[in-house]
């Protein structure tokens, strides 16, 4: 059943009313006639079918009922208006800072399917994304890892195994056919979380003298030479998918080493409900569920 609700208008016209106390001083604040402020506190206690003020000529008093109602009216009247100022003064876009691999090879491929994409502001950050919310800029920060971090709402969007990438053109002129072959080309390997020993040890050739090659701070920096021909990396599957997809990358040998967090999505826990920062959060937990690579989708799977 539908709400059975007094007229908004006579709500206002008795609140006004009970709070200046005088017919008129209502009337001047909501721009009516004393006429029609009388006229629509009547209507109001004919619904209510009580009395809400005694009257003796041009003078008023509440009743006991009215003075009540009154002061309810106006506690909830000012809760709406602060609400209703709160949605006013949202921000309608939603500051987003990311790592540039996140960005460029996940996150603005899908950014179309997303209702409310142009309102989405993004940036992108050399290093690892601060998480200082006061100072960075942003709304969210895709962060890596999944680490806790007091005062914000953490929550885990990516996982992935890792395996060798090579541009199409270089596979095909060094004839790579079994992992032994990577021993003679440049290797391209990560500051953080480099994993060519495991993945060797896991491919058959533990203790392998790894050929010597560039280290970069971020897998993207990899790939991108990767992508120019230039070497091979050990790249996230969940990042480089769309990517071999396209053909500019081809995936090197069935051998994955084991799925790891790579990435989770950060926001001050007390903005983390907010309308538009709590929409991007569930569409970006959508669509990495939809391609399986939720921390939990792997870890079932593992099992």
């Amino acid at each position: 059943m539908g709400r059975k609700l007094p007229p908004f208008a006579a709500v206002r016209a008795f609140e006004a009313t009970a709070r200046h106390m005088s017919v008129k001083a209502a009337a001047d604040e909501l721009c009516l006639t004393p006429s029609a402020v009388s006229h629509q506190i009547k209507a109001l206690e004919g619904f209510l079918d009580t009395q809400l003020f005694e009257r003796w000529g041009n003078r008023i008093a509440l009743t006991l009922t009215g003075e009540a109602y009154a002061g309810k009216l106006t506690h909830l009247l000012d809760a709406f208006i602060e609400e209703t100022e709160a949605v006013r003064a949202a921000p309608q876009t939603v500051r987003v800072l990311s790592t540039p691999g996140f960005a460029a090879r996940w996150l603005v491929p899908r950014l179309p399917r997303l209702e409310f994409a142009s309102d989405i502001r993004l940036r992108v950050s050399n290093g690892a994304p601060s998480l200082d919310f006061a100072t960075n800029d942003a709304d969210v920060v895709i962060q890596w890892s999944d680490r806790p971090t007091p005062g914000l709402r953490v929550e885990p969007l990516m996982a992935s195994a890792r395996y060798p990438v090579i541009s199409p053109a270089l596979r095909e002129r060094e004839n790579v056919r079994h992992p032994k072959d990577l021993l003679r080309l440049t290797l391209f390997y990560d500051e953080t979380d480099d994993a060519w020993p495991e993945w060797f040890a896991a491919a058959g050739l533990a203790g392998a003298d790894l050929p010597p090659g560039p280290t970069y701070p971020n897998c993207e920096l990899a790939t991108t030479m990767v992508e120019q021909h230039q070497g091979v990396s050990l790249a996230y599957d969940a990042m480089v998918r769309g990517t071999i997809a396209s053909g500019r990358l081809q995936r090197l040998f069935d051998t994955t080493t084991p799925p790891m967090s790579i990435y989770a999505i950060a926001c001050p826990e007390t903005r983390a409900d907010d309308p538009r920062i709590a929409a991007f959060r569930h569409w970006l937990r959508a669509e990495a569920a939809a391609e399986g690579i939720m921390p939990q989708q792997l870890h079932e799977a593992a099992e």
